[in-house]
């Protein structure tokens, strides 16, 4: 008995050693993961990079992780003009990791994920002086809705815009209406050029696209999935 008792505490204390390697091996790994996210993407900061599952070491021997999750806030990234836009909140939920090529290469089965920017972000980005964008109110024939308003060529404009994704990688607005002070001086053209603009959800990966986009009084959600999604090449 006292041999038996003596070999379970020998496994306990290995389990637990094991355990903490194993965990403290998953703490580097995840911090590794932000700050190469953080370089790669060009974000403004690190995002927290959480490896789920256990233990850690079984999947990376077999080469796939079963759930990695991404959340970052205030972030700001380089949309390829020199723009920044910058999102509220960013999380991301990729299952399925393929890890190859010595670990440079990372591809998920499927992801999907969710970017927040507030209409201060969405204002930013539009980048018309004197603008204020806000909640547009309840979605009309499924539609989500922003308002507009502000000084524009001379005038005081007021309008409400449907907001929409574009070609999988951008948020475009587009108004349903411009006011006739406008329209009656033939600038309908001029302040659509301004307003009726397209705003690039920047670096998204392969496989990844928008799926869709909502509109609260505290900002607006944009939704994304995809499958087999390179993360790293």
């Amino acid at each position: 008995m006292r041999v038996a008792r003596i070999v379970l505490i020998v496994l306990v204390v290995l389990g637990g050693l094991f355990v903490a390697a194993d965990r403290i091996l998953v703490s580097v790994a995840q911090d590794k993961a932000a700050e190469q996210a953080k370089i790669t993407e060009g974000l403004s900061s690190k995002p927290h990079v959480s490896i789920e599952g256990f233990p850690f070491l079984t999947q990376v021997l077999t080469g796939k992780l079963d759930d990695v999750k991404v959340e970052a806030t205030g972030l700001a990234a380089d949309g390829g003009t020199g723009q920044q836009v910058r999102f509220q909140s960013l999380r991301a939920d990729l299952r399925g990791v393929k890890l190859s090529d010595g670990f440079k290469r990372a591809v998920a089965d499927k992801a999907d994920g969710q970017v927040f920017l507030t209409y201060a972000d969405l204002r930013d980005a539009i980048g018309v002086p004197g603008l204020k964008v806000s909640y547009g109110g309840p979605a009309k024939n499924g539609a989500a809705l922003v308002k507009l308003s502000g000084p524009i060529l001379g005038g005081d404009l007021s309008v409400v815009s449907e907001v929409s994704v574009r070609g999988g990688d951008s948020v475009a607005l587009h108004a349903e209406n411009i006011p006739t002070a406008f329209t009656a001086l033939g600038l309908e053209n001029q302040v659509r050029q301004r307003i009726d603009v397209q705003v690039p959800i920047a670096h998204l990966p392969s496989g990844l696209g928008l799926t869709g986009v909502g509109t609260a009084p505290d900002g607006i959600s944009v939704a994304a999935a995809g499958k087999d999604v390179v993360l790293a090449d």
